[in-house]
């Protein structure tokens, strides 16, 4: 939370961010994801965000990119890709 409040004290344009979620606890995930949401949607600030905890990922995201292997293997809005991964028995 101090990182993303330090970072928006220079007003960006773009947040990439990687890995948000990394080490926190499932509460905390979850904080981290309301405020990223809060931050996209409050001040237009357009958000690229990397996550391994794909479920938290696709319920904040407007569009989707699900990697293999360092390859795009599927993209498309977060239903479509939640959709497609049920479809092929992966649990999200």
């Amino acid at each position: 939370m101090l990182s993303l409040s330090m970072i928006m004290m220079n007003k960006p344009k773009l947040l990439l961010l990687d890995e948000p979620s990394a080490g926190l606890a499932p509460v905390l995930v979850k904080e981290i994801m309301e405020k990223i949401t809060e931050i996209n949607k409050t001040y237009g600030i357009a958000i690229l965000l990397v996550e391994q905890k794909i479920k938290e990922a696709l319920e904040i995201a407007s569009r989707g990119y699900l990697l293999k292997n360092g390859r795009v293997d599927m993209e498309g809005l977060p239903e479509e890709i939640k959709e497609a991964i049920t479809r092929i028995h992966q649990p999200i």
